[in-house]
């Protein structure tokens, strides 16, 4: 008999005793508590569940969290002996003046039903009261994307009373920045969450006045490592790999040809691959100047095999014309008979000279023998010598693989220097 005098049902004892014992139905609840007077005080605390998803697309967060109000309502005092509090669901909520706290800026937002509301109201004696309920939250986040993907964000989410101003209802956080609690298990695959912290302020509207908005600020440092295997990683393969091109020889025409084209677009497929899932934003991003720059150097491997072949076709159309000057010629003054066949060169025919065609023999002695009339004088010689050093002068400026040459060592070592500066300024 005492255990059942001790934890007898109140619900059995006394019908409809908790509206009774809260007295609802003898007060207008429709009216904030201490109506007339000053503002009432509600504080707030929050404890955040998950953090569900960040989206640039979109520019916004998810996050699903318990927010909790604390106040106090004389009108829903009642006497106890042992100063224990009522706990009740979602249904007393529709009978009794609560705050009118809405997230600013929010995109979607709903209580949870499963497999009731997620709302708890908690009564004590003297009057205070205890409002919770389980939110999920979608709401904007201004990002600043020209550090992307080397940056951070900073969100925030922000509550504030709809209809009571200041003078009505002051909001405020309950235990300061200990009012925000996160779960430890709350990890992102993008991001770092490195801060969560509170603030408050004044919000003004011309139309209705002050209102004062709690604020919920957590930053975001993103992960780079997935970019690296992604963006950086591949970009920088595909400058390296145009600069084979620089090793093949020039007159290997398809096999640069093609090299460059296959390389300059696969950066345009990265290119694009980035920009699709970002939003257009009217700026630059960090990854674009990576990106273009990278495809400037593809784009050059090109235009310098271009330069060279366009430079060999010229030197070999000047040399033909060289060849075509000084080529032999007869009937020129002061000529010298010589005797030649196929397999003398050209110091043996400098040597033969002077010898006539009787000293050498008679024709038919020879018959394989083929005389011919050479310009040896002197002055042909001196024209000759000249024209071959301003020839070789030319090939000097002109020769194709010194070009080729210079690029191997131009090309890697101003990307490796773009690379110093890009990564010492935005990491």
């Amino acid at each position: 008999s005492h255990i059942f005098k001790k934890n007898r049902d109140l619900t059995k004892a006394w019908k409809g005793k908790t509206e009774q014992l809260l007295r609802v139905d003898e007060h207008d609840f429709t009216m904030r508590p201490a109506f007339g007077g000053p503002a009432i005080p509600v504080g707030v605390d929050v404890q955040v569940e998950s953090l569900d998803s960040i989206s640039e697309v979109d520019m916004d967060f998810t996050m699903t969290l318990y927010l909790r109000h604390y106040w106090k309502d004389e009108r829903l005092s009642f006497p106890s002996t042992n100063n224990k509090s009522m706990t009740f669901d979602g249904r007393l909520v529709k009978k009794i003046w609560v705050p009118d706290v809405f997230f600013v800026h929010s995109k979607r937002s709903f209580i949870h039903d499963t497999t009731t509301d997620n709302i708890m109201l908690r009564v004590f004696p003297d009057g205070h009261v205890l409002y919770s309920m389980r939110v999920t939250v979608t709401a904007m986040c201004n990002m600043d994307f020209s550090h992307f993907p080397l940056d951070s964000q900073t969100c925030s989410l922000e509550l504030e009373s709809y209809a009571y101003t200041d003078e009505d209802l002051m909001l405020y956080w309950k235990n300061g920045n200990e009012s925000l609690k996160t779960d430890e298990k709350i990890t992102l695959s993008q991001f770092l969450i490195q801060k969560f912290h509170t603030t408050s302020r004044l919000a003004f509207y011309s139309s209705t006045g002050w209102y004062n908005r709690l604020y919920i600020n957590f930053t975001l440092r993103r992960h780079i490592f997935f970019f690296l295997l992604q963006t950086y990683f591949p970009a920088t393969l595909m400058v390296m790999l145009s600069w084979v091109s620089f090793w093949i020889d020039r007159r290997a025409v398809p096999a640069r040809v093609s090299l460059g084209i296959t390389t300059v677009l696969t950066m345009s497929t990265i290119i694009t691959g980035v920009n699709a899932s970002m939003p257009r934003v009217s700026y630059i991003k960090a990854v674009d100047i990576y990106l273009w720059v990278s495809f400037v150097f593809v784009f050059l491997s090109v235009l310098e095999y271009a330069a060279v072949n366009y430079l060999t076709t010229v030197q070999e159309r000047k040399e033909r014309k060289l060849r075509e000057r000084f080529s032999c010629s007869c009937g020129i003054p002061h000529s010298k008979t010589m005797m030649l066949d196929g397999n003398y060169s050209e110091s043996d025919a400098n040597s033969l000279a002077g010898y006539t065609r009787n000293q050498m023999g008679p024709e038919e002695e020879k018959p394989e023998k083929m005389v011919v009339h050479l310009a040896m004088s002197n002055e042909s010689n001196s024209s000759r010598k000249r024209g071959l050093k301003g020839h070789v002068s030319l090939r000097i400026i002109q020769n194709t693989h010194a070009i080729d040459k210079y690029s191997r060592l131009i090309f890697p070592g101003t990307y490796i220097f773009f690379n110093l500066i890009y990564w010492s300024v935005f990491s």
